[in-house]
């Protein structure tokens, strides 16, 4: 069923207006605050309320000191400290301009809970000392304090300083939060980065020894050849001594390569690389270490390219020490099918398939557990699907085309 467009829009003009509200909200509330404080000086019919330039000047001075607060945020400090020191300034030059205002007195409270809320800890104590010298200022200026007044006005303001205090050390710890997230974030991509490029390099030096053998096999067949070519061939002798020439150039540097490449502790590979061949070898370690493993084989067996046999053999690898060291399973099933277009390979477990998208392991000499499988199927232009299997467990399936060049 299609969502209704009307409600859609609806939905969407609210969250607009609450976006507007919650950024822009205080400020009306401040333009408010100036309006009311304005109308009420205007209104004032006490025998002390001024006339001439000297009621504008207190009106003018009254209203700017609850706008000033829309200076809030690139004056943190010097707009509401403003706020109060013009309330005493202008306390002095008219007793009742101050105290008989209502909203002048939220604007006073706003101020007192900004200034808590200043970044620096040291201005927000001088906010609280202008905030309390202040009021008690504006209190004994005022033409009916009491002794009460001078005691009970300022510690109204300093609580709400106090909240402003409670809300910066809230913020200083939310963003803190923040910002432990983000440099674990960046500390988790840079990890990820490393290890594609050190698993990549293990696929590079892994491969290289299928690569070296096939040059080297044609470089000794093409020797053999032209040694047989008889001397009165001398443009064909010429043209397989070039291709020798180019193979030993191209193993030589391919090895130069190679060295570059290790690491200063890494041992050379003398074992041959493993292959689907030996799948058998690979599930009786498993076995041995706790993990039930059962192997099926579907599809008529095809020879298959070096390098494509050795990461169809690593990918299984690493599966399951996934599930050996990480999914606490005690079995599960291996699924390898030859297709006429594709080789495709399946590793199930039946324990924890939470939080395993990201697992590494050390399995098949330092992988980094799906990070290798993801780069090895890249590799071959395949496909990858890993995670939570139906009905349980956690399910890696690899498909590698049959295709000419892979």
């Amino acid at each position: 069923m299609d969502a209704d467009p009307a409600g859609a829009s609806y939905g969407d003009e609210v969250s607009r207006a609450r976006a507007l509200l919650a950024r822009h909200g205080l400020d009306l509330l401040v333009v408010i605050t100036a309006v009311v404080t304005a109308v009420g000086t205007l209104l004032r019919d006490d025998l002390e309320n001024p006339d001439g330039p000297l009621f504008v000047l207190e009106l003018v001075g009254i209203t700017s000191s609850v706008l000033v607060l829309l200076a809030r945020r690139r004056f943190p400090f010097a707009a509401p400290a403003t706020t109060w020191l013009v309330c005493a300034a202008l306390s002095f030059a008219d007793e009742q301009l101050i105290v008989n205002g209502a909203g002048i007195l939220v604007a006073g409270m706003g101020a007192a809970v900004l200034l808590g809320t200043v970044r620096s800890a040291s201005l927000s104590r001088v906010g609280l000392v202008i905030t309390l010298a202040s009021s008690v200022t504006v209190v004994r200026n005022g033409p009916n304090s009491t002794t009460d007044d001078l005691i009970s006005v300022p510690v109204m303001f300093a609580l709400g300083w106090l909240v402003g205090w409670s809300l910066r050390e809230r913020t200083e710890r939310t963003e803190a939060a923040e910002e432990r997230a983000r440099l674990a974030e960046l500390e988790r991509e840079a990890a990820a980065r490393v290890a594609v490029a050190e698993e990549r390099g293990r696929i590079a030096r892994e491969l290289h020894d299928v690569v070296a053998h096939a040059v080297s096999v044609i470089v000794l067949q093409v020797g053999a050849v032209r040694h047989r070519l008889p001397e009165a061939a001398t443009d064909d002798r010429e043209a397989l001594r070039n291709v020798e020439e180019a193979g030993r150039t191209a193993l030589a540097e391919m090895r130069r390569l190679l060295a570059a490449m290790r690491d200063d502790e890494d041992a050379p590979e003398l074992a041959p690389t493993p292959g689907l061949d030996d799948l058998d070898r690979l599930v009786r370690d498993v076995r041995a270490a706790g993990l039930a493993v059962q192997v099926e084989v579907r599809g008529d067996r095809v020879p298959l390219p070096r390098g494509l046999d050795l990461s169809a053999y690593r990918i299984v690898q690493e599966a399951l020490t996934n599930s050996l060291k990480h999914s606490g399973a005690d079995r599960a099933e291996v699924t390898v099918q030859y297709a006429p277009q594709e080789l495709c390979l399946q590793v199930r477990d039946h324990g924890r398939s939470h939080d395993r998208a990201t697992v590494g392991s050390d399995g098949g000499g330092g992988g980094h557990g799906l990070v290798g499988i993801r780069e090895r199927v890249k590799l071959f232009d395949g496909s990858l699907d890993a995670g939570p299997a139906p009905g349980g467990g956690f399910l890696v399936r690899a498909r590698l085309p049959l295709r000419a060049g892979s």
